[in-house]
């Protein structure tokens, strides 16, 4: 994408997977960025070329943010749910009342732009598939419930500011764009947990339940491309409108299976991939796919990788270069 208005942008979060995307895809279109890592979870070397890394926490960017943007892609936080189960006051404060740090600095510095990264898990259990943004979100568990928080405080600061904001909610993330892509020190994406047993870095793969009510009776996931949240994320942020919070779903509007994506995974890299049965986990949903129609006809958004062979393509090539 090339930028309509090349802009100075403060990309938190911009060490971590989908962070360090937005802003390479961010810098390739002509904008200035500046990444603000604390690196708890980020990698210094997956901050791409030609931003400028400023090491730091987000409740703490008002000096950096007294520079002067003209806008904030807000990635960084604490993301795993079982961790946000036994320890939820790390993701309330550093979620939550980082997030509102941050707002505060920004409105205080008249920062009047805002791309956060949302998620699936504001809504919990789905009522119906696909999930549109007018589902009512319940969120079963504290992480899910923390984004959700931060979204109403998001809604608050623009009606109270005039703040020109946009939530992105995701849902299974996979892929990569060039020498960024996926490596969590705690892996929890199942694409990635894949390609380690095909790097012969586990035994096997665990398949959490096969009596599930789908075709194969394993659970669907819909999976979109990182490169294509990305290039939603730059759309969003053009699109922006003061004084309003807008939010949208993306996923490629259909789901694969679990064992789907496994045999993806062994059609890609050539290995058989061992996979075992285990029972099912709870709070997992048999379906989760989005509907994506919103953004699609506000943004002119679409995804243009959404076959999931290229999607563990990308993601493979990446884990092989890593190894």
């Amino acid at each position: 994408m090339t930028a309509a208005v090349r802009m100075k942008l403060l990309v938190t979060g911009g060490a971590g997977y989908i962070g360090s995307v937005c802003a390479a895809r961010l810098v390739g279109a002509g904008h200035e960025v500046v990444v603000l890592d604390n690196l708890c979870t980020g990698h210094a070397d997956a901050i791409p070329a030609g931003c400028r890394f400023v090491p730091g926490e987000v409740a703490e960017a008002g000096p950096l943010l007294a520079e002067g943007f003209d806008g904030v892609l807000h990635f960084a936080a604490r993301s795993l749910v079982g961790e946000s189960m036994t320890d939820p006051q790390r993701y309330w404060w550093g979620n939550v009342v980082a997030s509102v740090r941050l707002l505060d600095a920004m409105t205080e510095h008249g920062i009047g732009r805002l791309v956060f990264s949302s998620t699936a898990a504001t809504y919990g259990e789905p009522q119906s598939v696909p999930i549109t943004e007018d589902d009512a979100t319940r969120p079963t568990n504290p992480y899910g419930a923390t984004k959700l928080a931060i979204d109403h405080a998001i809604t608050s600061y623009a009606a109270a500011h005039g703040l020109a904001a946009v939530s992105l909610r995701y849902f299974n993330v996979g892929g990569a764009f060039d020498r960024h892509g996926e490596r969590h020190t705690v892996e929890t994406h199942l694409i990635p947990l894949v390609l380690q047993v095909a790097l012969g870095q586990r035994d096997k793969i665990t398949i959490f339940g096969d009596d599930w009510p789908t075709a194969d009776g394993t659970c669907i996931r819909d999976y979109i491309h990182v490169t294509d949240l990305a290039d939603a994320h730059e759309l969003a942020l053009e699109s922006a409108q003061p004084g309003c919070h807008r939010v949208y779903n993306l996923g490629n509007g259909e789901g694969f299976s679990v064992r789907e994506v496994i045999e993806t995974c062994r059609e890609v890299t050539g290995h058989p991939i061992p996979a075992e049965v285990a029972g099912r986990r709870p709070g997992d949903p048999a379906v989760l796919i989005a509907s994506s129609e919103r953004a699609r006809a506000d943004l002119g958004w679409k995804p243009e990788r959404a076959e999931l062979s290229v999607i563990v393509a990308d993601a493979w090539d990446f884990a092989r270069r890593k190894v």
